[in-house]
């Protein structure tokens, strides 16, 4: 989306990370917007897709895993990836609308109340699989699935977290 707004390569400003976030720090909220809707389309279709192929479970979970983790490290980019939030709530509104529905309402009060992305991340992927288990408990392969993205998440934080605790992370300032 940055290349077809004219902006710069998401990698080399900000926090150098090709997720929405980032996107969104260049002042095109819409190209922000459309990078978010494509990670979790591209979480979502191959659950959706998975699920309309077979009826079993660890495999629709091995995609989903497969396809976040191919944002993660993906081989295009030298293995370097994004955070995998977008997709990680693809991948869950693939298995679960009410799943993804939770994990977004957990993002945006954590947001309205902090106005950063990064901590209303790290919420909500505390909060998944949690949600996951309330949700998904006959379904214990998906329960997995998001306990182990979310896992990779908080990792994928490692730099925000230093920075929420130092209290130097940045944030989006009210209007």
């Amino acid at each position: 989306m940055s290349k077809v707004y004219g902006l710069p390569d998401p990698r080399t400003v900000g926090s150098g990370n090709i997720g929405a976030t980032n996107v969104a720090r260049s002042g095109k909220k819409s190209a922000a917007i459309l990078t978010l809707l494509g990670d979790a389309f591209k979480g979502w279709l191959p659950v959706w897709l998975a699920l309309q192929s077979v009826d079993v479970m660890w495999v629709v979970a091995s995609v989903g895993l497969a396809v976040f983790f191919g944002h993660l490290y993906p081989i295009f980019h030298k293995f370097k990836g994004g955070k995998g939030v977008a997709t990680a709530l693809g991948v869950m509104l693939g298995v679960s609308g009410w799943l993804a529905l939770g994990a977004v309402l957990v993002w945006v009060v954590v947001f309205a109340a902090s106005r950063i992305s990064s901590l209303s991340a790290l919420v909500a992927a505390v909060a998944a699989p949690i949600i996951a288990w309330f949700l998904l408990s006959p379904y214990p392969d998906y329960v997995w699935m998001v306990l182990v993205m979310s896992m990779f998440l908080i990792w994928r934080h490692k730099t925000n977290i230093r920075k929420l605790l130092n209290g130097t992370e940045s944030g989006f300032k009210k209007k």
